[in-house]
């Protein structure tokens, strides 16, 4: 088993390793460029179509509001990469690893866009009229029946990937948080999270969505307010830290307290693969949820699903991000969640370490059911409908498995099958960008109404 997991930890160390941040990243930057930069240009246009799409238009096919299939989207995306990954990221690559997080979500969002627009160009309606769609019908319906089996293929990857990125590996850091901060048993979290899980998913999108349409702001600003506490109490030193971001981005991190110093590419390279980790662009789970939205004009639904990528990191984990340089917590030689723990008690001494529990807890709950529609939709697509129940009820039973269980090896494997997600995507994006052009040329201005 231990040569196994050896094995598994090498391939995974290969398939996240710089080829494939570097297509990644070049995908984004080609698509950008193909695009003239307009997703950058428009994000003051994509936060107002944001806005106006908590109204539900019947005259627009799909089953949930646009604003709704976007908080679905953020369900799935704002989880522990923004708590824990942002930390890790800090703490093996420097504060200029911030830095890189940012380039990737600009490139990102123009990757994100092409992959909403794509999967509302060629989603379809299944047997009970709901509407589906991601990267395996974009391939299906825009490459030919030629490229199916690239579809089928991530569609494995996704399938089986999310019982262990989206589901087992959440419930396990909620678990691990409300031990170490509350005392409470993970077999009880367990129980808890099966529960809230199977109440919620059993409902479908519908219900999904409902639930997302509410906790999503309600958490994401909660965290945002609460990561400004901690810029506010440490006031005087946010010019010294944004230019402590900007300088190491470029010039290596020398060795300072617990901080064992680190290359400029350590800084790019893991301020990358966390800030990709984090908003998922590049992988194509985006357009899954934006498929069902109400919306009769792709581009409108990409330039509203880009957003994702702006909230997530730009947003969400920007703040992890200062709130740890601003207070010098990075130099602790801490990791992960306990990094940022240590940022928020600087400002919050009583109670900082139970809001970070919190607010990780939260948004590993959110990040399981976002995920469980995607699975679901990737498993319908190779089996068809019957699948979705019988998946509902396994999703439900590995939310507890993953609170009570060890998962070094589950989430090395999972990782390894998220990066493989990316590839049959990637190369759908770069084979059907001129109809991504070609789409925003066409709709964009319709798309935009009054703006």
């Amino acid at each position: 088993m231990q040569n196994f997991q050896d094995w598994m930890n090498s391939l995974n160390s290969f398939v996240w390793g710089p080829a494939m941040l570097l297509l990644i990243l070049g995908t984004g930057f080609y698509l950008q460029v193909l695009l003239r930069g307009m997703p950058i240009r428009r994000i003051g246009s994509g936060l107002k179509l944001v806005w106006r799409g908590r109204d539900v238009d019947p005259d627009h096919p799909g089953e949930v509001s646009p604003f709704a299939a976007l908080m679905t989207c953020l369900a799935a995306t704002i989880g522990v990469g923004n708590i824990a990954g942002v930390a890790t990221a800090i703490a093996l690559g420097g504060p200029g690893a911030v830095f890189w997080m940012w380039m990737t979500a600009l490139v990102g969002m123009a990757t994100k866009y092409a992959e909403v627009v794509l999967a509302v160009h060629y989603r379809e309606r299944d047997a009970q009229g709901r509407f589906v769609g991601g990267p395996m019908y974009a391939i299906r319906n825009g490459l030919g029946k030629g490229w199916a089996w690239l579809g089928t293929a991530f569609a494995v990857f996704g399938g089986i990937a999310g019982f262990g990125i989206g589901n087992m590996v959440q419930s396990n850091s909620i678990a691990a948080a409300m031990k170490t901060s509350f005392g409470i048993a993970p077999s009880v979290t367990g129980i808890v999270l099966a529960v809230l899980t199977g109440a919620v998913i059993l409902g479908g999108i519908k219900r999904i969505s409902a639930v997302a349409n509410w906790l999503v702001p309600f958490m994401a600003v909660g965290y945002v307010i609460a990561a400004l506490i901690v810029l506010v109490v440490h006031a005087a030193d946010v010019p010294a830290a944004f230019a402590t971001i900007f300088t190491h981005a470029f010039t290596p991190t020398a060795a300072v307290g617990g901080f064992a110093g680190a290359a400029v590419m350590a800084g790019i390279r893991y301020g990358v693969a966390r800030g990709i980790f984090s908003n998922e662009a590049g992988l194509g789970t985006a357009g899954i949820a934006q498929a069902a939205g109400m919306s009769a004009s792709p581009v409108r639904s990409g330039l509203i699903g880009m957003m994702g990528t702006f909230f997530d990191t730009i947003v969400v984990c920007s703040m992890t991000g200062l709130a740890i340089v601003v207070s010098g917590a990075w130099t602790t030689g801490k990791t992960g969640a306990e990094l940022t723990q240590v940022a928020f008690q600087s400002a919050m001494p009583v109670f900082g370490d139970e809001v970070v529990a919190v607010a990780l807890a939260i948004f590993a709950l959110t990040t399981i059911l976002g995920w469980s529609y995607y699975g679901e939709r990737c498993w319908q697509f190779l089996a068809g409908p019957w699948t979705i129940m019988p998946y509902r009820v396994l999703w439900t039973i590995a939310a507890f498995l993953g609170a009570v269980t060890h998962l070094d090896l589950a989430w090395t494997i999972a990782d390894t099958l998220n990066a493989l997600m990316a590839v049959p995507n990637l190369v759908a994006l770069l084979a059907l960008s001129p109809v991504v052009v070609r789409l925003t040329r066409d709709q964009l201005a319709a798309a935009l109404g009054k703006d």
